[in-house]
């Protein structure tokens, strides 16, 4: 069943390629033999060497170091898009020269009807639809390299208000910071993230939550950013979660004692962070006898790709006598699933994971991104009768190395009670 999968794939990118290799034919049909044939090669042995490489490596599971395999799934993603974008522009040709040929048969004539006339000017539409489908994916390219070179760090604060109904006077103004989604593995411009670190000292958080995704793979990769990221301090403490890829549930162990100790490891790094990371568990904040309870779970979302560690009925029963809770939870799902109207008395869940998939449209009037075909709620502040939950756009990035249109996000908070 397994290979069957494999190979249904990999005949479906060999099928991308043959299709867009009719467009690069008709971009050299008028170069010389020669480069005819270097370009050929080039475009072949790319293809070929690629589903190689993906057969190798699925079927008889030789394995990469993670930030090499990323790196070369960012640059397979991307030149796999842009395929994909030119081949919409040659299918729409092609479907034309099906109602074309119809055409012809039906008047029975022999003019081949999708090329130019000869005694007319300009190019034929199927070099037409061939440039513009080009033209199309070479936007779509350069946008996606403007989106690492300057949209990967380009930190947004954003501001909100949480109304919270019988909010005691003692947190009225507190201020809190929320970050998420830091995925150490993927930086590539260590000033960069320093930049975005101070940004985040620089709001004078009473209160910095961090809701999850430390890391990509394994909990090495943020034992060279531990001093950098132990800067972020706030009065009343850092208080953290882990997410879906903190557990190295995407890595194939050697064994499960080596999963053990990464898992390990990555409690010693909140440790080293000087964040409080709560496991299921809750911390309560007092201010002259009234309590703020700070609920923190373990990834548990409702989608069932992902995994459900969390155990919110643990964490939530030490909150008891808490005036306000306030839950932190890593996948936005929990909030409807086990949540809203469930535990009325939460008034809000922060969250992060989807990183509005780093990719769409983001302005105060429409936001727009393919995550939100998966997530109902999927990016920024959600709220349902008392109850609120917010979906931080992430600190970092995975997979393609930077963000186009939806930006890194620093979240800063502020309680004030519902009128």
């Amino acid at each position: 069943m397994f290979k069957s999968k494999v190979i249904g794939f990999l005949v479906f990118f060999i099928l991308i390629d043959l299709y867009t290799w009719q467009g690069v034919k008709m971009l050299i049909k008028n170069t010389s033999d020669q480069t005819k044939r270097w370009v050929a090669a080039i475009y072949w042995g790319y293809s070929i060497s690629l589903v190689l490489l993906f057969a190798v490596m699925r079927i008889i599971h030789i394995q990469m170091e993670p930030g090499v395999m990323r790196f070369i799934a960012s640059l397979v993603f991307s030149i796999f898009i842009i395929k994909i974008i030119w081949i919409l522009f040659l299918i729409l040709d092609d479907v034309i020269r099906v109602f074309k040929w119809f055409a012809r048969d039906l008047k029975d004539t022999k003019t081949v009807g999708f090329e130019s006339n000869s005694n007319q000017s300009g190019v034929s539409r199927l070099a037409f639809l061939n440039y513009l489908g080009l033209g199309a994916a070479a936007v779509f390219f350069s946008t996606a390299l403007w989106g690492v070179v300057k949209g990967a760090h380009n930190y947004v604060v954003r501001r909100r208000k949480l109304n919270i109904q019988l909010l005691p006077s003692e947190f009225e103004g507190l201020k809190i910071v929320q970050i998420s989604d830091i995925h150490c593995g993927s930086f590539w411009d260590r000033k960069a993230v320093e930049r975005g670190i101070d940004l985040i000292n620089a709001q004078k958080a009473d209160l910095v939550f961090f809701t999850g995704d430390l890391v990509n793979d394994t909990a090495t990769e943020a034992r060279g950013w531990i001093s950098a990221f132990k800067k972020i301090q706030a009065p009343l403490g850092v208080f953290s979660i882990l997410g879906n890829h903190d557990y190295g549930d995407y890595v194939s162990w050697e064994s499960a004692k080596a999963k053990q100790e990464n898992f390990e490891l990555m409690l010693q790094n909140h440790k080293d962070l000087g964040w409080n990371l709560l496991l299921d568990e809750s911390h309560m904040v007092e201010r002259n006898g009234k309590k703020l309870g700070i609920i923190g779970v373990q990834n548990w979302s409702e989608k069932g790709k992902f995994p459900k560690y969390g155990d919110l009925e643990k964490a939530y029963a030490q909150a008891a006598g808490a005036d306000i809770k306030l839950l932190l939870s890593h996948d936005p799902s929990h909030w409807r699933a086990q949540v809203l109207g469930h535990k009325p008395d939460i008034n809000v869940q922060f969250s992060g994971h989807t990183h509005g998939m780093q990719f769409g449209i983001d302005t105060r009037f429409y936001r727009w991104s393919p995550i939100k075909y998966l997530y109902k709620e999927w990016m920024d502040l959600y709220s349902e009768g008392t109850q609120s939950l917010y979906v931080n756009r992430g600190f970092g990035y995975l997979g393609y190395p930077g963000r186009m249109g939806i930006y890194p996000e620093i979240t800063v908070f502020t309680l004030t009670k519902r009128a």
